[in-house]
């Protein structure tokens, strides 16, 4: 009985994300046709290349991703190493982040000798 119950929800799944995927590529058809042609003199697509559009657009700007875990379960181990830190290592550790990414929307200080190009070394 319970080996059905996993095997319908199994075909259940398989279901429900074959029609996302069937409808997300209607959407993309109809939103395409719908404005596209109007809009930029483009010619309408079919289904099939609609689809190709979303598989482009979801490899080129990875959308859809999930890691919302990993993204909690790093966060839990951020904040469990910044309890542990003493005052003097967490002030060490911003210290370390300014250098390395700087200050968000401030330009970073930058020397002569540690210049994107050392002036001195090229004129010789």
């Amino acid at each position: 009985m319970r080996k059905q119950f996993k095997v319908v929800k199994i075909i259940g799944f398989v279901l429900i994300g074959a029609a996302l995927v069937l409808a997300l590529g209607f959407v993309v058809m109809y939103l395409w046709n719908a404005i596209l042609p109007s809009v930029l003199g483009v010619k309408t697509i079919t289904f099939w290349q609609a689809m190709g559009i979303f598989v482009l657009a979801k490899i080129l700007f990875g959308g859809f991703r999930g890691g919302g875990h990993k993204k909690q379960e790093w966060r839990r181990k951020m904040h469990d190493k910044w309890e542990q830190m003493s005052p003097d290592e967490r002030q060490q550790w911003k210290q370390n982040m300014r250098n390395w990414c700087g200050q968000w929307g401030k330009p970073m200080p930058v020397t002569p000798s540690e210049g994107p190009i050392n002036t001195a070394t090229q004129q010789e």
